[in-house]
């Protein structure tokens, strides 16, 4: 029996909460992981989990022997990382998941370049505005907004991204131009709901060092930013998108941008929190992907950098 294996097998179970869940993190089957446990066990000559076709639950042995063997493997993977210089090496499955229109619209394009550089590495993406876990859905970095952020995690800003509030020339044409932010009550906008607990995503300003709401009336809602962007493509009214959304329809004309002079105030940003369970999770690979990420990123948004968790 590989015991560090054994050991490795065991740290996922207890941390993604079933055998199932584990053996997802781990790319294997359910009968695989159940398998080792039962050799560490054997092996310990002890029970570490009482396990039941419904429920799992740690023994007071398995309790002790798991606080143990946890910061061990920290150790063991903090003295690889010491002694490795070669990052070419990196190698097993790095799981990400992100907010959905920053995962597809810039992580999904930025990933080939980082998977070109270590080949060793498999990245899963997982893009949700739902809610997560990052202990029973094996995740080991997520880059989420502020209302996602809980209590537990370790997050800290990655990058700051600008918002365009734009519209058609179709719809300008037809219900005119707004002159500042309060005349969008009188517009026709077409306004995100925050998938995890049903609230409208505000439209916040800063004018003067103040940030303000802009009162607004929701014509449309929906959920999904893509279709958002196409209702407001096809004249349905005025939203709010992240610039790496709108920037292609900005370029082709398709929606036209609102406020961009420079004495109308200033749309507030949009900031990407990269976050980690805890500080150990800072593992090799992911302290790799976000330096590398945070290079991409500070390159097309110079003005909104910012440093990624060390």
């Amino acid at each position: 029996m590989n015991l560090l294996a054994a050991i490795a097998s065991f740290i996922k179970v207890v941390e993604s909460g079933s055998i199932v869940g584990a053996a997802k993190s781990l790319g294997v089957s359910a009968a695989a992981v159940s398998q080792t446990l039962n050799r560490l066990e054997a092996h310990l000559g002890v029970r570490l989990l009482q396990r039941t076709t419904r429920s799992m639950a740690l023994t007071e042995h398995g309790a002790v022997y798991y606080e143990k063997v946890r910061q061990i493997a920290a150790d063991l993977e903090s003295a690889q990382s010491s002694i490795c210089g070669d990052q070419e090496k990196l190698k097993g499955r790095l799981v990400i998941a992100s907010t959905a229109a920053f995962g597809r619209h810039v992580l999904a394009g930025l990933i080939a370049g980082f998977a070109a550089q270590h080949p060793g590495v498999l990245i899963e993406l997982s893009t949700t505005d739902g809610k997560i876990n990052h202990i029973q859905d094996g995740i080991d970095l997520s880059f989420r907004i502020r209302p996602q952020l809980e209590d537990g995690i370790v997050a800290r800003k990655l990058v700051s991204l600008p918002f365009i509030l734009c519209a058609a020339p179709t719809y300008l044409a037809r219900a005119g131009w707004p002159q500042s932010p309060d005349d969008l009550q009188h517009h026709a906008c077409l306004a995100f709901r925050y998938p995890l607990d049903g609230r409208f995503l505000r439209w916040g300003f800063v004018r003067d060092g103040q940030r303000y709401d802009a009162p607004i009336q929701a014509s449309a809602i929906s959920d999904n930013i893509d279709a958002l962007t196409q209702m407001a493509v096809h004249g349905a009214g005025i939203t709010r998108l992240a610039e790496f959304v709108a920037a292609p329809y900005l370029a082709s004309g398709q929606l036209l941008p609102l406020f961009d002079n420079p004495h109308s105030p200033v749309t507030e940003p949009m900031d990407i929190y990269a976050c980690v369970q805890e500080r150990a999770a800072m593992t090799p690979k992911v302290r790799t992907f976000l330096a590398y990420l945070t290079q991409q990123l500070t390159a097309r948004w110079p003005m909104h950098e910012s440093a990624a968790s060390n």
